[in-house]
């Protein structure tokens, strides 16, 4: 069996499963924000559950529209308040204290390698990078399992994605993921757990295994994941909150597709409107002039990331065309950036720094466009109207080509700099 074929098998008590099959398996951990909980709440209340199936596994993030930008964004956070203080939540995360949710549950120890874990946001895949099955489900089918503690799946075929060679200077877990999906397309792996291996996967850091992770949706994926090993370890061998269990592929595994990357060929890579498919090296895209750049999201707002952008602005300005919003994802990233200056280096080079929110990235606030706007973001998805006006244009890229693009202002890479 694949590494998603045993974690689900272990999950619902069987000692085999295959692709196709329908089970019922046990939940580690339910996550919802601040969007998609109200509705989980409400529909927990009409099926008449007296109780949660378990106060400390339920995760509630306020991170959509928080801080609340208006009346209604303040009542929704306000459901989940009141939620967890009913059925006394241990997991629930105010503002100042909470961080995007899919940057948080891994810095706090909450998810761990081996988990089966379910949220309602198609991102919730990220959890992938430790070696845990992972996948988004609708607000519904976390009601029932706030009941029950489990959720039904239908076992996915697994696609797995090999990557070897070197990776150029600036090159990251973000230009593999969007170089992939530029391969196979936005429904390339659809309904599939996209299984990423390979030697520059086992040298690459965690960071950027939580981004390629995050998006396996943006290629119709059902989870994707990395199988553990010693850069796993590392990481949450001081985080874990509960014990854990290192899955791993076995050799006669069967898969419905594989494909090999060769890292040396893979350039700074742009995802240009309106598909995360729909990519071309940044290089080629010069002539594109911008009037917005976004640092942040559950993609890339790590202090990882941070660091990488400011290692390009320092010393420089933004283009004075542009705006430029840096978002570090948690309080802890927030409060790190601040001691090693990362902060100060992007406020001297005039971009502004935000509390941690998804905000701009789903068009919520903190930078929306106006129409006929190009935003070049770190985030992950760049759908018509995704970040505001329908008739504004969203490019994707790693931190140090939008860091790059905020300072040309136009989409460029560091090497224009002389970096």
């Amino acid at each position: 069996m694949t590494i998603t074929e045993k974690i689900l098998a272990v999950h619902s008590g069987r000692e085999e499963i295959m692709p196709g099959d329908l089970i019922n398996a046990k939940v580690d951990l339910i996550l919802a924000n601040d969007i998609t909980a109200p509705i989980a709440i409400s529909e927990f209340k009409k099926i008449g559950a007296k109780n949660v199936f378990d106060k400390n596994r339920i995760v509630l993030v306020p991170d959509h529209f928080a801080p609340q930008k208006d009346i209604k964004a303040a009542e929704q956070c306000k459901m989940l308040r009141e939620f967890s203080k009913e059925y006394q939540l241990s997991l629930y995360f105010e503002v100042g204290r909470m961080g995007i949710e899919h940057a948080l549950l891994p810095e706090e120890g909450l998810v761990v390698p081996g988990d089966l874990i379910i949220g309602a946001d198609s991102h919730t895949c990220t959890y992938g990078a430790l070696g845990a099955f992972s996948t988004g489900v609708g607000s519904t089918d976390v009601a029932v399992a706030m009941a029950t503690g489990e959720c039904w799946f239908k076992v996915p075929e697994s696609i797995k994605c090999i990557y070897y060679g070197r990776l150029n200077k600036w090159v990251g877990g973000k230009d593999l993921i969007l170089y992939t999906i530029g391969d196979i397309g936005v429904d390339g792996a659809l309904y599939r757990a996209m299984e990423f291996e390979g030697e520059t996967i086992r040298t690459l850091p965690m960071y950027g295994r939580l981004t390629m992770c995050n998006m396996a949706i943006e290629a119709g994926g059902k989870n994707g994941i990395i199988v553990p090993d010693e850069i796993t370890e590392s990481y949450v061998k001081e985080r874990a909150k509960r014990p854990y269990a290192f899955y791993t592929s076995d050799n006669s595994a069967q898969y419905v597709k594989i494909r090999e990357y060769d890292c040396s060929k893979i350039p700074l890579t742009v995802s240009c409107p309106h598909l995360p498919s729909n990519v071309r090296p940044a290089a080629e895209l010069f002539e594109i002039y911008i009037d917005q750049v976004v640092v942040g999201s559950c993609t890339n707002g790590r202090l990882e990331d941070l660091r990488e952008a400011a290692m390009i602005i320092k010393g420089r300005k933004v283009n004075p065309h542009v705006r430029m919003i840096v978002i570090p994802a948690t309080q802890k990233i927030y409060r790190q950036a601040m001691k090693e200056g990362l902060l100060d280096i992007f406020i001297e080079a005039e971009a502004v720094v935000s509390t941690p929110t998804c905000g701009p990235c789903l068009g919520g606030h903190m930078g929306i466009l106006a129409k006929g706007e190009r935003a070049i973001a770190t985030t992950n998805r760049n759908f018509v109207g995704r970040m505001g006006h329908p008739e504004s244009e969203v490019y994707l890229s790693n931190p140090a080509v939008a860091a790059a693009s905020a300072v040309l202002g136009r989409i460029g890479i560091p090497e224009e700099l002389g970096l």
